[in-house]
């Protein structure tokens, strides 16, 4: 046994929207993630720590000052299109400001820390806009060449094959050339960030994966690991990779 503790991991938490009516017990605004995000970090040896949202860049520091390594979770929303220097189109879908403003911050913040860092779904869009990259704000109607990506209803199974780059830090992970993953996105990488590699591309050209050049570990999937991973050993290992180099000192920066 390690006489090393477990890595502590944080991990972004959604907020449900302010009650637009007088307040009541039963609209109380709300801090929430999914288990799937703990029970993925929990098995691969990391202690899950729910980000409760704040604006106060003081203690954000402080959150990443206390961490080993952060996951940005995915959610039901968009992030605005004016972080990427963009006007939203009529297809952009629910904005939530406060998660976008603290989300952003703290990938910034660990970016600059070189602490490994995790994006899933719209964790990995969030990598790429800090890192100046840009999104499609909506695949259907700016990507029309590519496929359905939106398929939650496969989610506990995987809904398209996506292909691996050789050569990069997620092939080394997966050990496998193609894989079948689950998306529930109608947005997307476009642009990629300054310092980022693509190393997954769906069969219809479509990005589904970054990774950092200038990082220890940085990687940003667009798809949901943390629901295939108790079932599917290849999803599983990128949590026991991201976990294990959340147990090596990091590089000063």
């Amino acid at each position: 046994m390690s006489r090393n503790p477990p890595p502590s991991i944080g991990i972004t938490a959604d907020i449900s929207a302010a009650p637009k009516r007088r307040f009541t017990a039963s609209n109380e605004p709300m801090i929430f993630l999914p288990r799937r995000y703990n029970r993925a970090v929990e098995m691969s040896g990391g202690i899950p720590l729910l980000l409760p949202f704040t604006g106060s860049s003081a203690l954000m520091r402080q959150y990443i000052g206390r961490l080993d390594g952060l996951v940005i979770s995915g959610g039901a929303f968009d992030i605005h299109p004016s972080y990427y220097n963009e006007k939203p189109i009529k297809e952009i879908g629910a904005i939530k400001e406060e998660r976008t403003e603290f989300e952003l911050e703290m990938t910034h913040l660990a970016l600059k820390r070189d602490l490994p860092l995790l994006g899933i779904c719209g964790g990995a869009q969030a990598i790429n806009v800090v890192l100046g990259g840009s999104l499609y704000q909506d695949i259907a109607t700016q990507a029309p060449h590519a496929d359905q990506h939106e398929q939650g209803t496969k989610k506990e199974i995987g809904g398209h094959k996506v292909i691996i780059a050789r050569g990069t830090k997620l092939a080394d992970i997966l050990r496998r050339r193609t894989m079948e993953v689950n998306t529930t996105h109608h947005q997307a990488v476009k642009e990629i960030g300054k310092g980022l590699i693509v190393n997954a591309t769906a069969e219809d050209g479509l990005i589904e994966g970054i990774e950092s050049s200038r990082h220890s570990f940085v990687l940003g999937v667009q798809w949901h690991p943390e629901v295939l991973a108790p079932k599917h050993v290849a999803q599983r290992r990128i949590f026991s990779f991201f976990i294990d180099s959340c147990r090596r000192p990091r590089r000063p920066r």
